[in-house]
């Protein structure tokens, strides 16, 4: 069962939630050094018809890559936990899921976005992304978080 917050609501969560993309940002392009460093010496490996591997230093490489996989994993998980939706890590996208009208909606906010300023259906995504007006504020008002 989805977790509706009001607008007050995922304004208080949002420097927790800043705080988990940021990392999770970080240790994704973290991860995807690593795997882009372990592919290119399996690359140069085959490459050199087996050349002497470092098998130590292999071995590191793929531990420090798996430690980043599992970080990333548990900043997402934490972002997930407190009921948002990311959409898109890359750009530092964060669904909140709300009410409107008794209808499922989301409050949308975007990395670096100062506060959470607008909303969408659950179908419409970011492309249909409206300003949290007047008129949503009358509508959403009253309606609690479960």
């Amino acid at each position: 069962m989805a977790r509706f917050f009001t607008l007050e609501q995922a304004e208080k969560l949002l420097p927790g939630v800043e705080s988990n993309l940021r990392e999770a940002i970080l240790l994704k392009a973290e991860y995807q050094q690593a795997e882009s460093e372990m592919q290119r010496a399996n690359r140069h490996i085959v490459m050199s018809g087996g050349v002497l591997v470092d098998r130590e230093q292999a071995i590191h490489q793929k531990e420090g890559r798996d430690s980043c996989l599992t970080r990333l994993k548990e900043s997402i998980d934490r972002i997930h936990d407190i009921g948002c939706v990311i959409k898109d890590l890359d750009i530092g996208l964060v669904d909140f899921p709300t009410q409107l009208r008794g209808e499922e909606v989301y409050l949308c906010w975007k990395l670096g976005e100062p506060g959470i300023r607008f909303w969408h259906g659950v179908h419409e995504g970011f492309a249909g992304r409206k300003p949290v007006d007047q008129d949503f504020l009358d509508n959403h008002r009253g309606e609690r978080a479960n």
